[in-house]
């Protein structure tokens, strides 16, 4: 097995992988392992047809799917494009929603007055957009109150689930842009983030996971999940987190 990718399913028109929070879907970089689409070519045979089916935020984790095929990928954009694709994520967020269970309706769209150019915000004029989520567990640690979340999404907005719960007021534990002060974003990217705003973060990237996806394929359903990573499952069970604030998180 490659240490570089983590595969959860592979046959001859589809390969599943487990993208790591912390990498970017697509090159920035000259270096070959810099980008989980540098590192599937590098797994995949000479002649495959390898296409990105969808992309995760740099610092989202869980379930990437890629074809292997044009024609499957063809598919695959149809059921994506039919919202034929139910995405199932895991997010830890701050403080406990008032309501275990509840759906967001909020359009989305740019957010013009902010430095940070690729931010989203809650709008009238902007597209369409709807969020279900459903509390899983309550926490509380040291540093408050948080609450696990299990979050679907109905449509596809950029940023949206960050968007959407920082909108009622349950921002996800470690987001750069929707957590409060976007200037950490503004300091990460320039590799100037402070201890303070380490500390305030409490985690090294958003505690957001692509748990899981499902879609009927060639007549069958089919469903391809994927654990947290392990950050994630230390702040859940409220013992102190291990991961380090390495160039893996710059």
């Amino acid at each position: 097995m490659d240490p570089q990718l983590n595969i959860i399913h592979e046959d001859t028109e589809l390969l599943v992988v487990k993208k790591p929070a912390g990498l970017v879907c697509h090159p920035t970089k000259g270096d070959a392992w810099s980008s989980l689409i540098s590192r599937v070519r590098m797994h995949a045979e000479e002649d495959c047809q390898l296409h990105m089916i969808h992309r995760l935020d740099r610092e989202t984790s869980g379930v990437c799917l890629f074809a292997k095929t044009d024609e499957s990928a063809k598919q695959l954009r149809r059921l994506f494009e039919r919202r034929l694709v139910q995405k199932k994520y895991q997010a830890i967020v701050h403080g406990w929603p008032e309501v275990d269970e509840g759906r967001i309706e909020a359009p989305i769209g740019l957010e013009e007055a902010d430095p940070v150019a690729i931010k989203r915000c809650v709008r009238d004029d902007g597209a369409v957009a709807a969020t279900g989520y459903r509390t899983i567990r309550r926490i509380e640690r040291a540093e408050g109150r948080f609450a696990l979340l299990a979050v679907q999404p109905e449509s596809g907005r950029t940023h949206q689930i960050r968007v959407h719960l920082a909108h009622i007021g349950h921002p996800i534990v470690g987001d750069k842009i929707y957590g409060g002060d976007s200037s950490a974003y503004l300091n990460f990217v320039e590799r100037r983030l402070t201890e303070d705003q380490k500390r305030s973060l409490l985690l090294p990237c958003q505690a957001l996971h692509a748990a899981e996806l499902q879609f009927a394929w060639n007549g069958q359903a089919t469903r391809f999940e994927a654990e947290p990573e392990t950050s994630f499952t230390e702040f859940v069970e409220g013992t102190s987190v291990t991961v380090e604030w390495s160039e893996r998180y710059v």
